[in-house]
């Protein structure tokens, strides 16, 4: 008997072991992602045509101990690569793993290479050639720890290319995964099986490919075997009439019960096209349908075996969050009494199903970790409760509230709930037609997915309660803030909103930031400074995107300058201005290091509106900033350019600040604190969101 290792992905190792010894195989010996067993030639041949699991399977040639690169030329060289290259053959090695000797995994294959050219031209006296990307035969060679083994590729192309997929949508199934899938889910090649997001129809078409008992590899041109030496071609050619038989009759003896839908009529297109080429075109009903409107077609209870899309990006989870409710929805209404399989990397969006599964396997997509969970739908399923009920209850009561307000005030932009109820810990703020939710960082005290489903059930509450649809919801993670990280890239999608506030029209960006371009919570600051505005020259420092200076602007200010160390940010207010026919000479964008511009000789103002960071250490600025430590020193700067009659509007959002009082008397200052006057309606229940005072000369000044 030879010695042979089937390779396959992490978490198949036992369902490719009970497949082998099917086929006959001997001495199996399972390990990580592979499976090491014996037989006779005609076993690697059958595995190679029907093994639904492996990827590869491989001819042992050597094993030996490896402590250096000597050890490694001499044992390949001890191979009898003349009983497996034939004159005039290409070949290529590939190597993987390494140890203290081989830590480059090109050398490990130059000196297997070496010892197999130099064997070959001492005894043939012709050097053989390499081709590294269409060898008649490739070796593999897999070094851990000190142990090397040396295999020759029976395969070839990898064996989950069966040959019948003409084209794919995104992140398709592999082949021998979606088999898989279908052992491990229990299926009953007799039973209906439906895949409401069939993609372009791996799963469809390898349940039939077992329904009508064809061998996954029957459609393959090519083995790696085929160009070996020890290949015996009378034998291939009578496993494969034999595979051919059985095809040709399972196929006319079938009567499986095959459904696919999916909402791409492009991706059907190419479910259609992939059917027709693995011959199976006939067991399988493509049709039209998004999961909302998933009726089920069998007249007899099946399984629904699927691979929903499970995003790698939070900004994707809004809608597969509710994808996934409403096909948990349609299985517990439309599927009673069937089984149901399902594949995810995300056990959170399996969460929103609300089914409670029978059993869960551990799998992977390439290298990426999934989930295979198996569910019974009852036969007397009802529908889910209602998620999260108080914090829904809590939103909706809001939302009553200041939709009637925001309408009245003429503006589209509000929170509509901050953490009002602790258990769910987050902010939601209205953009017109969309929502931004801000998951604030959960106390050490509450387990990680605890927080996260708690997180994830408040999202698809919210989308209950306000009818907003998952594409117009926008996710992010609020932690405490350092210097400029609110003001960080976190996507490139460039897409603007134009939103209303009272009088100006604004540009908001929901997507590429941490803050959208609008702080919500300054809103009455801004209006305040549209009323103090006119016939004043105003300074708005540290503008971020000038929607302050839009507000003085508007409000008939005779000048204004607006000051920010960020190009983006001063492109972006020019862009409010311009919006709102604010532009021309009296209107000001200055670039700089906004302690550095105040330290320098410069025009006075009426006005100056100054919301610093709390905290920053940009590399643009000569020294870090600390809005409690320099405050005062600001204000004094700020002080040097306030006319005898200005008005100073200072805001930060530093919980527990302090303004220094007594060193502004010294500066001959008084501040008012107006922070309380200065909270909107939609922020009344966190009164330290911000501080802001109103800061005037204490005396006539001059």
């Amino acid at each position: 008997m030879l010695p042979f290792f089937a390779t396959c992905p992490k978490g198949l190792e036992s369902l490719l072991s009970e497949e082998l010894q099917q086929l006959g195989a001997s001495e199996l010996q399972e390990t990580v992602a592979g499976v090491a067993f014996k037989g006779e030639l005609d076993i690697a041949y059958r595995a190679c045509l029907w093994s639904r699991l492996a990827s590869r399977i491989m001819l042992q040639l050597a094993d030996f101990t490896m402590r250096d690169d000597m050890d490694l030329y001499l044992g390949a060289a001890n191979v009898e690569w003349e009983r497996h290259i034939q004159e005039g053959q290409t070949f290529a090695v590939d190597f993987s793993g390494g140890n203290n000797a081989i830590t480059n995994t090109q050398y490990g294959a130059l000196k297997i290479k070496d010892a197999i050219v130099d064997r070959l031209s001492k005894r043939r006296g012709e050097r053989p050639n390499v081709d590294k990307r269409t060898p008649d035969i490739r070796i593999l060679a897999h070094l851990k720890r000190n142990q090397l083994s040396i295999t020759l590729d029976l395969s070839g192309p990898a064996l989950h290319q069966r040959g019948y997929r003409q084209q794919a949508g995104e992140a398709p199934l592999k082949e021998n995964l979606a088999a898989a899938i279908l052992l491990r889910s229990g299926w009953d090649k007799g039973a209906p099986l439906v895949d409401p997001m069939c993609g372009s129809g791996t799963l469809l078409i390898e349940a039939a490919l077992m329904a009508a008992d064809q061998a996954p590899g029957l459609l393959r041109p090519r083995f790696g075997f085929m160009a070996w030496s020890g290949h015996d071609r009378e034998l291939w050619q009578s496993l494969h009439a034999e595979a051919t038989v059985r095809a040709t009759r399972g196929l006319k003896q079938a009567e499986p019960v095959l459904f696919g839908f999916d909402q791409d009529q492009r991706v059907l297109g190419f479910a259609r096209d992939n059917a027709e080429a693995a011959g199976v075109a006939a067991l399988v009903r493509f049709e039209q349908g998004s999961v909302d409107a998933l009726v089920n077609p069998a007249e007899q209870p099946g399984w629904v075996i699927s691979n929903p899309p499970y995003g790698e990006r939070l900004s994707e989870f809004p809608s597969l969050l509710g994808l996934h409710q409403a096909l948990g929805d349609k299985l517990r209404d439309q599927f009673k009494g069937w089984h149901v399989s399902l594949i995810s990397s995300s056990p959170e969006l399996l969460s929103c199903l609300r089914l409670r599964p029978e059993k869960s396997y551990k799998l992977f997509n390439g290298a990426l970790a999934c989930e295979l969970r198996n569910y019974r739908i009852a036969e007397d399923a009802r529908a889910a409760r209602p998620l999260a009920e108080d914090f829904a209850n809590r939103l909706a009561k809001n939302l009553k509230v200041l939709e009637k307000w925001a309408r009245a005030e003429q503006i589209d932009c509000y929170r509509l709930y901050d953490a009002d109820l602790p258990e769910y810990n987050a902010a939601i703020d209205r953009y017109r037609d969309h929502l931004v939710i801000q998951e604030y960082a959960a106390p050490k005290s509450i387990p990680e997915h605890k927080a996260r489903a708690r997180f994830f059930d408040l999202v698809q509450a919210t989308m209950a309660v306000t009818g907003v649809p998952g594409d117009k919801v926008v996710l992010k993670v609020r932690a405490r803030q350092k210097g400029t990280e609110q003001y960080e890239k976190l996507d490139r999608r460039e897409q603007w909103m134009e939103v209303q506030e009272h009088n100006a029209r604004l540009l908001v960006n929901l997507y590429d930031y941490l803050d959208t371009g609008l702080f919500l919570d300054h809103r009455p600051i801004r209006k305040r400074l549209g009323e103090l505005a006119r016939g004043k020259d105003f300074l708005n420092l540290f503008a971020y995107t000038g929607t302050a200076t839009v507000h003085a602007g508007l409000g008939g200010a005779s000048s204004t300058t607006t000051v920010d160390m960020s190009r983006t940010y001063l492109a972006w207010a020019e862009r409010n201005m311009a919006l709102n026919g604010l532009s021309g000479r009296r209107h000001q964008f200055i670039q700089a290091d906004c302690l550095g511009w105040l330290s320098q000789p410069g025009a006075d103002y009426d006005l100056i509106f100054v919301d610093p960071p709390t905290f920053s250490n940009s590399k643009r600025m000569e020294d870090s900033f600390d809005v409690q430590r320099d405050h005062v020193e600001l204000l004094r700067l700020l002080s040097q350019r306030l006319r005898p009659d200005g008005l100073l509007i200072f805001s930060n959002n530093k919980r527990h600040f302090k303004l220094d009082h007594d060193a502004l008397a010294e500066l001959g200052l008084a501040a008012k604190d107006i922070t309380r006057a200065s909270l909107p309606k939609d922020f009344a229940r966190n009164p330290q969101i911000h501080n802001c005072w109103e800061i005037r000369w204490s005396q006539p000044h001059e």
